[in-house]
């Protein structure tokens, strides 16, 4: 990017881009699109639960939908559950950082007026889902909560727990001459697959099949499964149960957390109303999909990629809803490498959350699927000089610095402080798993330890293990050091080409790099070393591929 457009650019930038009455015009104008007639009229009876999870939308929620067919009235409800603003399962950190809780209320707040526009409104509880849930199912005698399936650990125990305690609400009891049994109608807790853009239930393998190389799997539902179209809206899902009093969304600091406000970068807008704004503004307004493929390796500013991970991860956009964008934009403009290029990055995705339920824990282990054992040093003084961007290396400062004052890191940029992290400094990759945890405002567990075991070179598919060289990377995507020095003002003043390497007058790196510029003898070209690590892990190759970011 040139020196004067990084002058130029304002300190905050809002992702979208749109003033708050655009956001919301897009958004509506967008919910009559999809509305339809034909949904027909209800029929169902009594009271349905909608437990949003990570499900924070209106559009394409399956989960909404059925309830509304289900029944008379929905009681829609989210559970702030202290346990997200606990500590992460190994080191310590916390689950959840300002930045990404602030997010989670934007789009806590956005979904209570989009509901509210549509007959409802959102019942905000706080407390665990498994004690919450039965509670009201019990109090407004609702037949089904409907929510949506995760895949991790930690989520698919808490669905445990909520049938558990469902089934509790009725004991069962014996009557009639005959001793039989009475038929009890308890409440059920029904759910419902809607992460992902192609479904659990169209895959042409089951999850514990699921392919080692991400490349089988797309070519494999590429050619053989379809894409389910997104659900339609109902001009109203009213009308609510009776209910007294609705609570209010928290504020930061009610749950337990300072206040942070991004002062400079990418703020990103939480909620539905800014998902799709976003994805207005980038298509359609901006009409950046058609370059997508040659800058989503950028680094600096709000439009080299679709940015749109924050939103998905809250469940505030459809993935489903993004592929009848490209496919519309298709037919609309243009069709290239750049339009198919983003539904490859879901593909990604979903290929993660799939995995996740093949390899349960092993996702979170420190030999990974792999099952690698690997002496990962803990240094906690090593791992803070990384976290805090004081390495010594500006471009690994640099992304770390946008990750502590954003909540958000490009993709290049990821990939190369994992790489730092794990190959130059020998740090157990769970520490930095669970940094990410913490700060990334677009965190979901499937795609973070996806993405750092494979990495650690601990992954599904041992030919993912790679090695990323901070001079080159440097080279190919900062060769002006403008990213550098938009984080670390103080390198402004030096030569472009001094600012990745500063000298004394920066930090002194804390590790020397395994692999850096080597030079052959009479040969004036740079060469890089491609990896580290055991001489049979030299001879496996990279095959490709990039991540939702």
């Amino acid at each position: 990017m040139a020196s004067l457009t990084a002058r130029t650019t304002p300190t905050v930038q809002n992702v979208p881009g749109l003033t708050t009455e655009e956001m919301e015009r897009v958004c509506e104008q967008t919910f009559q699109r999809y509305e339809s007639g034909g949904l027909g009229k209800r029929k169902g009876k009594g009271v349905a639960i909608v437990w949003f999870r990570n499900d924070l939308r209106v559009l394409d929620n399956e989960a909404l939908l059925r309830a509304w067919v289900s029944s008379e009235a929905i009681l829609p409800v989210y559970c702030v559950d202290p346990r997200l603003f606990g500590t992460t399962h190994y080191f310590g950190l916390p689950k959840t950082g300002a930045l990404r809780a602030q997010f989670i209320i934007e789009c806590l707040n956005d979904l209570k007026r989009n509901l509210v526009k549509r007959g409802l409104d959102l019942l905000i509880q706080h407390g665990k889902p498994e004690e919450i849930i039965p509670s009201l199912a019990k109090a407004y005698k609702a037949h089904t909560v409907y929510a949506h399936k995760e895949t991790c650990s930690e989520e698919v125990k808490v669905e445990k727990l909520v049938t558990r305690n469902l089934q509790k609400l009725v004991s069962p009891s014996s009557g009639g001459l005959g001793n039989e049994p009475r038929s009890i109608n308890t409440t059920k807790l029904e759910l419902v697959w809607g992460s992902t853009m192609y479904h659990i239930d169209d895959l042409p393998f089951d999850c514990e099949s699921l392919p080692d190389v991400y490349t089988q799997f797309r070519k494999s539902v590429e050619y053989k499964s379809k894409i389910r179209n997104c659900t339609r809206l109902p001009t109203s899902f009213g009308p609510p149960p009776e209910v007294g009093d609705w609570g209010h969304v928290p504020q930061v600091t009610e749950l337990g957390l300072q206040q942070e406000k991004v002062s400079k970068g990418m703020n990103f807008v939480g909620g539905e109303s800014a998902a799709l704004g976003r994805v207005h503004d980038y298509f359609w307004k901006k009409d950046l999909l058609k370059v997508y493929k040659e800058t989503r390796n950028g680094m600096l500013g709000p439009d080299y990629s679709t940015k749109f991970s924050p939103w998905l991860a809250s469940g505030s956009l459809s993935p489903r809803f993004i592929y009848e964008e490209v496919k519309r934009y298709e037919k609309e403009r243009l069709s290239n490498d750049s339009t198919y290029w983003v539904l490859f990055e879901l593909i990604w995705r979903d290929y993660f959350r799939f995995l996740s339920i093949k390899l349960g824990n092993l996702l979170f282990q420190a030999g990974g699927p792999q099952k690698v054992n690997i002496n990962w040093s803990q240094d906690q003084t090593m791992f803070d000089a990384w976290r805090r961007g004081q390495t010594g290396y500006p471009l690994i400062d640099a992304n770390m610095k946008e990750l502590a004052t954003t909540g958000f890191m490009s993709n290049r940029g990821r990939q190369i402080v994992c790489s730092f992290l794990v190959r130059d400094m020998g740090i157990d990759w769970r520490m930095g798993a669970e940094w990410f945890e913490t700060c990334l405002l677009d965190y979901d567990p499937c795609s973070n330890y996806g993405n750092w075991t494979y990495g650690a070179g601990v992954g599904n598919d041992p030919r993912e293990d790679r090695y990323f060289s901070i001079p080159k990377q440097a080279q190919n995507y900062d060769p002006e050091g403008e990213f550098v020095a938009y984080w670390l003002p103080e390198l402004r003043a030096f030569p472009r080409e001094k600012r990745h390497s500063p000298g004394m007058m920066y930090l002194n790196p804390i590790v020397a790099l395994k692999h850096g510029y080597t030079k052959k003898a009479g040969d004036s070209k740079t060469a890089f070393s491609s990896r580290r690590g055991r001489p049979e892990d030299n001879r496996r190759k990279w095959h490709g591929g990039g991540r939702t970011y």
